[in-house]
């Protein structure tokens, strides 16, 4: 009897053993079923509060990426905010005669776009969310014509991969204190200059959503998974 019994509390042990992951298995996909990564918020800025129903409601406030205007390798003068409005925005700083980090930089954008290139054979395609940017830091020597040259060594497609100059000043700003890249300090003046390998993505209503290291593979696809998901996400309201 005595055996039965403990042959009955270990059968009973391992089948208890057997389900309980299982059982915790079913609840994680059962809670999680729907739902996906989001890239992150960056650069917090303020906590705004309001009274529901009796409430106070907190809603946290995170910078929103003022506009620019330059102009693009084609010559034509462009705004950010109002030419790509809808469209989520991945942003480089590079300039033409770069002999180090920039060739490589580029060469990962390229692969960015491609990612996201027209399929002639669905109706709806991704290249129409997002716009590939790449801002000289050397605007005094790389005119428009020479961005010309440098975006179709690397196969840009001038439609939706943008290569902007415009007034030195400006650009430095809108990298220092616009996308909040750590560059250290400086005014656009003569002796200032930018160099980064960073790539940023802006969602559509220009809230900073990554950073990546754009000379490596893993975070250049990184990039390209975020921008996938945040076609996903639902507007906030």
């Amino acid at each position: 009897m005595n055996n039965k019994k403990s042959n009955r509390k270990f059968f009973v042990g391992i089948a208890v053993a057997l389900m309980v992951p299982l059982f915790c298995f079913l609840i994680v996909s059962r809670l999680s079923k729907g739902k996906s990564r989001m890239p992150p918020y960056y650069s917090f800025e303020r906590l705004d509060s309001q009274q529901v129903g009796g409430k106070t409601v907190y809603d946290s406030v995170y910078h929103q990426v003022a506009d620019i205007e330059l102009t693009n390798q084609l010559g034509q003068k462009v705004s950010l905010n109002k030419d790509l409005k809808g469209k989520m925005l991945v942003i480089d700083f590079f300039f033409t005669t770069c002999p180090s980090i920039c060739p490589l930089l580029t060469t990962n954008m390229h692969r960015l776009q491609l990612s996201y290139k027209k399929d002639p054979k669905k109706e709806a395609s991704l290249d129409t969310v997002v716009q590939f940017i790449s801002i000289t830091v050397n605007p005094e020597r790389d005119t428009f014509q020479a961005m010309r040259a440098y975006a179709d060594r690397f196969g840009a497609n001038h439609d939706h991969w943008w290569f902007l100059t415009g007034d030195k000043k400006a650009i430095y700003n809108y990298a220092r204190n616009e996308l909040k890249l750590t560059v250290g300090p400086g005014d656009g003046g003569a002796d200032d200059f930018i160099h980064t390998e960073k790539m940023v993505l802006l969602d559509r209503d220009r809230h900073i959503r990554g950073y990546y290291d754009g000379l490596k593979d893993t975070s250049t696809s990184k990039c390209a998974d975020d921008i996938v998901y945040l076609t996903l996400e639902k507007k906030k309201h």
